[in-house]
């Protein structure tokens, strides 16, 4: 299998993982206004697991480090393989947490503080189980990366029209978010090795590859779908019907939209734990969740929906991608060996 020996490419991988993770929704905007998240997500979840396939039996199945796809599914142990599967349904239980708080609260209550605790909890939740980087800049630049996600909520509520309420129930969806969201990430982890370079080559018995922990975590996304009934949750706060045979009228363009964001999503998870081996949990979760000022970047350029914002909304900007860019090259620096670190 592929193996990641050098920090700078770790990095490299976890830059990809943020990028993946930030622009995927763009998928669903292009599948159209008509059509509901809760039908775009079922493809969306059919495309996490086709690219965890691919995966595995491409760079997971060649190369001389580590084990095949295969052969490492055939030794792994069953805890191991239960904790992988495990934390694709705790992911998936925390994006539909998330959702409904976005319908009820709106994105400046639930997102902001959905991601912004799963940030913090999750860098503290993998340094805590593998304590790896300088903890000073580590946490110094994660404290950025929140401090950015609260001034860009701050920035879209100024927006006219933001104001949709949900109070208590809204900021309860977003805080339970938030919580599975900061640990889902641990239980993929901790089905794999501990994140040395060299347990990666020569794979340590019964823990999983960073291709077959995919695997199972995307299968846990399937299963879970299904377990939660993904439509229900949300129709149940919303009070909006949505009629089952629906999602079979979407044609062809509208489906694929949302296979290609779950495989776009994937191609950052997977590089993110493939990375893990020489970053590190903490880091390459935190670097990857630096997502959202990628999201930002999207809907302020290109999608324009800061276009009616006030100068004030425009200063709030610039300061949250200035802390993002700060707290992320912290979090880089934080993995950085002495002989790493530029002059």
């Amino acid at each position: 299998m592929f193996v990641v020996r050098s920090y700078l490419v770790a990095v490299i991988f976890c830059v990809v993982t943020m990028l993946c993770w930030g622009s995927w929704a763009n998928t669903q905007k292009l599948a159209g206004e008509t059509w509901r998240f809760e039908l775009f997500y079922w493809d969306y979840v059919f495309g996490v697991v086709l690219m965890a396939l691919v995966f595995a039996f491409s760079l997971g199945s060649f190369g001389k480090g580590g084990r095949g796809f295969l052969a490492d599914l055939r030794q792994a142990e069953k805890r191991n393989l239960g904790s992988a599967f495990l934390g694709g349904m705790v992911f998936n239980a925390a994006n539909i947490l998330l959702v409904a708080g976005i319908a009820v609260a709106g994105m400046s209550v639930a997102f902001p503080v959905g991601i912004g605790l799963a940030l913090v909890l999750g860098v503290l939740v993998n340094y805590w189980a593998e304590p790896k980087g300088d903890p000073i800049k580590l946490f110094l630049g994660v404290a950025l990366v929140a401090a950015a996600i609260v001034l860009d909520a701050w920035a879209y509520g100024t927006l006219p029209g933001q104001d949709q309420g949900g109070g208590i129930v809204g900021l309860g969806l977003a805080l339970s978010c938030g919580v599975l969201m900061g640990f889902f990430y641990r239980f993929v982890a901790s089905a794999m090795p501990e994140p040395k370079p060299e347990n990666f080559i020569h794979m340590p018995a019964g823990k999983l590859s960073p291709y077959t922990a995919m695997v199972l975590f995307s299968l846990g996304i399937l299963a879970s779908q299904a377990l939660f009934n993904f439509a229900n949750i949300v129709n149940t706060l919303t009070t909006v019907p949505l009629p089952t045979p629906e999602y079979c009228r979407g044609d062809a363009l509208v489906h694929l939209w949302g296979v290609l964001g779950g495989m776009i999503w994937a191609v950052g998870m997977t590089f993110s734990i493939i990375a893990f081996g020489r970053a590190g949990p903490a880091i390459s979760y935190g670097l990857g969740q630096g997502a959202t000022m990628v999201a930002a970047f999207w809907g302020v350029f290109i999608w324009r929906e800061f276009r009616e914002a006030t100068s004030s909304a425009t200063t709030l900007l610039a300061l949250m991608f200035a802390g993002y860019v700060l707290g992320l090259a912290l979090i880089i620096l934080a993995g950085m060996k002495k002989e790493e670190r530029p002059s």
